[in-house]
């Protein structure tokens, strides 16, 4: 069998999922969590990987075809001159692979050493400990021999790569 794109309506992946999933087609429609400032809060949810798009496999005899165009959530097939795209089951490996990689990343998390790189504190170690709204983070810094916490720009934030202490 053989991977291919399909392309669903806006805000209609899970639907399109779902009805195809019915139909026993196998899907992947693969997701990854986001982190999100809601009312002020920052919250976690799962959005698409590829927004827009999800992933059948199927072989090109099957009667599944016809139906695909046809069910609720899906506009069209991804095709290039009126052939459907194929995706090598490569492909589809290596983004299931990576899903876990990628939602492990995320961001800065409490704790973290990191380093300063722009603004009065340039150059100076801190040790990260909540994000302050969306663009924004308060870091804990070993400053005139005390612990200050200060509010600095995500902008200049870096992870520290070593450690020197």
């Amino acid at each position: 069998m053989t991977w291919y794109a399909l392309q669903h309506k806006p805000a209609q992946g899970n639907r399109a999922l779902a009805h195809l999933q019915n139909q026993g087609i196998a899907c992947f429609y693969p997701k990854i969590p986001v982190e999100k400032i809601r009312a002020g809060k920052r919250t976690k949810k799962l959005e698409p990987l590829f927004p827009g798009y999800l992933f059948v496999n199927l072989e090109q005899t099957d009667p599944m075809w016809a139906k695909l165009r046809s069910t609720r959530g899906v506009i069209r097939i991804v095709s290039f001159a009126n052939k459907p795209a194929v995706i090598s089951d490569d492909v589809i490996q290596h983004i299931k692979d990576s899903l876990d990689t990628v939602a492990e990343q995320g961001g800065i998390k409490p704790g973290q050493t990191v380093e300063l790189d722009d603004g009065p504190f340039k150059g100076l170690s801190a040790i990260f400990q909540a994000y302050d709204g969306e663009e924004r983070a308060i870091v804990l810094i070993s400053f005139m021999q005390k612990q200050q916490t200060v509010k600095v720009p995500l902008s200049t934030l870096a992870p520290r790569t070593r450690r020197s202490d």
